[in-house]
């Protein structure tokens, strides 16, 4: 890929950032140094095969012209700045740090409540599939493309193709809309966790308030239950409605401020510093997982929760929705088409086997999900069991009808319809596990431990989440000299000031249209645009040969014919269904009647339809504008200068041969040689 032409010009620029002041590298008083041209070699001696993870890599004797440069694989020096881009210490860094991106809060609500929405173990099938079609080949691509080029998703893509720095630019709109409101997660989270050290809890009763001479509970409360007043008055203090008047959540909007504080500190040092993080950060909520499991299985009632989990409804095989979801689920769980895994991937030394942490990545997050669902239903068939029994104990009903759940019209208790209103979202964090939590010896401890894990995940999640953008932003170099540390203490205080209108009344609706709209379709869109440039602009027969270089061996042709035909038509019919699914449904929200205790669901607004419209615009419009500018030179940006890649030194190191194009890679994967 690289020209002669290529290689001098490499070699100059190179030898001049590493020269020494006041001399050329490699001369000092006319006498050649070690690593000096002899007669158009270099003496350097070649790695051992025990060479250490992006260990300074050595030239041999033997090798080319190409290889006479004096580099340092771990210290790669930015073509940008003269600057060394930073690397992980060590895979292990690397790892974690794609564990804990990828496993998240989704694997804690997100999974569980659309497991128990889609008819149990009839949604793991889809989403099994949907992992070996999407998951994994689109993980495999992002890794592979941020390892190769060196850079972030818009230096990345601009690289591929100028028209294409958008796509980049919408990855880093997406990533910073997500930033936004997850770290409002992780908000709620430090809430609870302060409270949870209160005896007793102060979600396991109901407040009183005094009439006269009489004290009695608050009517709210007993309407609602002590965990969902909890949630949705003293945590939230929500409105009626999103066209309310918002009044400030002074609570929230300190415990928002702290959780951006702790990301900025965890983020001023780049991945040096997150990289030590997530030791911790990465490992922990397995840690409480494992033993929430052990409680859960010794809870009265498990079983019946497991039995839902595992046992499918086969009918809702054949529902769209089940399949849709499913995917979706793929997009969230995995961080696909956020640029976050090209940025972490772009600080791999070249000869990182990326494909090997692809499979255990994404295939950890795989079971995770399981073990996860696992955990959580044995506690909401607890949960359900205490609540089914109360049921019979107050209106002596075991027939097994289906209720109203929220209303109790007519007080039949029935068992499931109990377990599937045992919460979704958001809300089966925070109101059913809470719940359950009340049931539990020494309820502190296990508070203390559930909330510091759902913040930990929150929190690993914000370092992919943020790097991305970062690294977007330094690639671009929009502000050239300026230090990362100043960089991301502005977009940090930017994203806080932001975030305050989900510290509001009404900030938990801001909330749903964020995490409903800012997210879905943008993802689908980006994911499908990546597929198309690569296998289209870029070309199949470049990746291969790139990642033959960076691994030793060609990817599988299952790999390039998801990436040509099976996942690009699997978006377009998810994305066509959605669409559909809109405008056949409408939209609409739920809203906490405080009178009756419950949530009821009601048609969002005509301005919050723009809203949400807005939100799907503001990533994905990057994509086409950044094009016509381009196209049109609007706009004098300057042609992007590619990172420095040792291609002719790794052709000859692991003995590449040239690849004799197949008939059905010509004419069917489009390869042009």
């Amino acid at each position: 890929m690289a020209s002669d032409t290529r290689a001098n010009r490499e070699k100059i620029e190179l030898d001049n950032l590493l020269a020494p002041p006041g001399g050329v590298a490699g001369e000092e008083n006319g006498t050649a140094q070690e690593g000096e041209v002899r007669d158009g070699r270099e003496s350097l001696a070649l790695p051992s095969p025990a060479t250490s993870y992006g260990s300074t890599m050595s030239i041999g004797p033997g090798a080319s012209t190409a290889n006479l440069l004096k580099i340092d694989l771990e210290k790669q020096i930015s073509r940008h700045t003269g600057e060394e881009r930073e690397t992980w210490d060590s895979r292990a860094e690397f790892i974690l740090s794609l564990v804990g991106y990828a496993v998240g809060l989704g694997n804690v609500w997100r999974f569980p409540y659309l497991t128990q929405k889609n008819g149990g173990g009839a949604f793991l099938i889809p989403y099994a599939v949907m992992l070996v079609i999407e998951g994994i080949p689109l993980f495999y691509l992002e890794l592979a493309i941020g390892q190769r080029l060196r850079k972030g998703a818009v230096g990345a893509w601009n690289q591929v193709s100028p028209f294409l720095q958008g796509l980049g630019l919408a990855s880093a709109g997406v990533s910073i809309n997500l930033a936004l409101y997850y770290n409002t997660i992780m908000a709620w989270c430090c809430i609870y966790l302060v409270q949870s050290f209160q005896s007793p809890l102060p979600w396991s009763v109901c407040p009183t308030i005094t009439e006269g001479n009489v004290t009695i509970l608050e009517p709210e409360c007993q309407k609602s239950g002590s965990t969902s007043y909890f949630w949705y008055r003293q945590t939230l203090d929500i409105a009626p409605s999103i066209e309310s008047p918002s009044v400030i959540n002074w609570k929230l909007v300190v415990s928002l401020f702290v959780c951006w504080l702790i990301v900025y500190l965890c983020l001023i040092k780049g991945i040096k510093s997150s990289g030590k993080v997530v030791y911790v950060t990465a490992t922990f909520p397995y840690l409480v997982l494992v033993i929430f499991f052990f409680r859960g299985i010794t809870l009265r009632g498990f079983e019946r929760g497991l039995w839902h989990l595992f046992v499918p409804e086969w009918k809702s095989l054949i529902d769209p929705k089940v399949w849709l979801d499913a995917a979706t689920q793929i997009f969230y769980s995995f961080g696909l088409a956020f640029g976050c895994l090209i940025a972490l991937s772009s600080y791999n030394p070249v000869r990182n086997n990326f494909a090997k942490e692809a499979f255990f990545v994404t295939i950890c997050d795989f079971f995770t999900s399981i073990f996860t669902a696992t955990v959580v239903f044995s506690i909401l068939g607890f949960k359900a069991t205490i609540a089914y029994e109360e049921c019979l104990e107050k209106y002596g009903n075991g027939t097994d009808v289906i209720t109203n759940g929220h209303s109790h019209v007519n007080h039949t208790c029935d068992f499931k319809t109990i377990l599937i209103e045992s919460g979704s979202g958001t809300g089966l964090a925070f109101i059913a596990f809470t719940e359950a939590i009340n049931q539990f010896p020494v309820a502190q401890l296990w508070s203390i431990l559930f909330f510091l894990m759902l913040f930990t995940l929150g929190l690993d999640s914000m370092f992919g989440t943020l790097e991305g953008a970062l690294t977007s932003i330094n690639d671009m170099m929009l502000f050239p000299g300026v230090r990362r540390e100043i960089i991301c203490g502005v977009v940090c205080l930017m994203s806080f000031i932001i975030a305050l209108c989900f510290s509001t009344s009404t900030g938990s609706y801001v909330f749903f249209l964020f995490d409903s709209f800012s997210a879905n379709i943008p993802l689908l869109i980006i994911a499908f645009t990546e597929c198309i440039a690569v296998s289209h602009i870029y070309g199949l027969d470049q990746l291969s040969y790139d990642i033959e270089m960076m691994i030793g061996k060609r990817p599988s042709y299952f790999f390039l014919i998801c990436w040509k035909f099976i996942g690009p038509l699997a978006m377009i019919v998810i994305f066509l269904a959605s669409i559909i699914e809109m405008f056949n449904d409408g939209l609409s929200y739920d809203i906490w009647d405080a009178a009756k205790g419950y949530t009821v669901t009601v048609p969002l607004p005509w301005w919050c339809l723009v809203i949400a419209f807005l939100l799907v615009m503001s990533s994905v419009i990057w994509i086409p504008l950044v094009a016509v500018v381009k196209y049109f030179n609007i706009i004098n940006w300057k042609p992007e200068v590619p990172a420095f890649f040792p291609e002719e030194e790794l052709v000859e190191e692991k003995n590449i041969k040239t690849h004799v194009t197949t008939t059905f890679e010509k004419h069917v994967l489009g390869f042009k040689q």
